[in-house]
């Protein structure tokens, strides 16, 4: 008989549960709501809000003038804003908190870097393409280096001038252990350097509880999204701790051949994982074979 366990801070992060609570209690008075972008990397979560009504559009002008536009956890830079005032839309925004303070933080850093003829620059630890980034480089008209792994440092570097001062953010979601490498290459080359504690601190503090929970279980079912970014982190760390780590997206893709009797399988998740989803993959492997 399998043991099956629910990591307790796997889930939504508040920034996520903001975001879903308030397109809901939109959604329940009017009954259509357009979100710029998904509002979760989730599948399965999405599917449930738009039977309630939520369409998920690419760009602002998918969405009919004068209707209501949701501004995902991710948040969205100026031209968005301005965009949506242009074309007469009501905005909910539900920017998480601690992306609109780094947002902020890049542009205090750029106006500073940038003074006295000075031409600093910022480098920005994060996926390119991604949603939070592209917000960030919003906030700077994308005069900004973006790097996801030390290889893209690295080719940065040959072009960076290093008589000028440095200052790094990170995406929110990103891996705490990996953004102190990048920084430290940084340092190596002998940059004037200003590292930003930018990591969700809910993120980062997960990180080394979630690598004790994979390694004290025999096997490993992390739930999320394709497109998670935080699942693509969080998934690698688990793998790290317990080769015996399999990611899923919905229940039918799971292989009951990954598991042996008396296991000890521990379901956990992303950022953008919802609650009711780890509890069908537990339910599942509690009714196994």
């Amino acid at each position: 008989m399998l043991s099956v366990e629910i990591d307790p801070g796997s889930g939504f992060c508040g920034g996520v549960i903001r975001a879903i609570t308030r397109a809901e209690d939109f959604l329940s008075r009017e009954g259509r709501l357009y979100s710029l972008g998904a509002i979760v990397h989730n599948d399965a979560e999405l599917g449930r809000l738009q039977k309630q009504g939520l369409v998920t559009v690419n760009s602002l002008e998918e969405v009919p003038e004068g209707e209501t536009v949701l501004i995902r956890a991710h948040g969205e830079p100026p031209s968005t804003y301005e965009s949506a005032r242009s074309r007469n839309l009501m905005v909910i925004d539900c920017s998480c908190p601690v992306v609109l303070q780094l947002q902020r933080s890049i542009r205090e850093a750029y106006l500073r870097l940038h003074q006295d003829g000075h031409k600093g620059q910022i480098i920005i630890f994060g996926r390119v393409g991604h949603a939070e980034v592209l917000g960030l480089l919003g906030q700077v008209d994308g005069d900004a280096i973006v790097v996801e792994n030390r290889q893209m440092l690295e080719e940065a570097m040959e072009k960076m001038d290093f008589s000028e001062p440095v200052e790094i953010f990170s995406q929110t979601t990103k891996s705490p252990l990996e953004y102190a490498q990048i920084c430290e290459m940084l340092r190596s080359r002998g940059a004037s350097l200003t590292v930003h504690n930018t990591i969700c601190a809910q993120v980062a503090s997960r990180h080394e509880k979630l690598a004790e929970f994979a390694s004290t279980h025999d096997v490993i079912i992390f739930v999320a999204g394709r497109s998670s970014s935080n699942g693509k982190v969080l998934s690698d760390l688990c793998r790290s701790a317990n080769p015996r780590t399999y990611v899923i997206g919905r229940l039918d893709e799971i292989n009951p051949a990954w598991v042996k009797d008396r296991d000890r399988v521990g379901i956990c998740g992303a950022t953008s994982t919802p609650k009711w989803l780890l509890e069908a993959v537990a339910d599942y492997f509690t009714r196994w074979p």
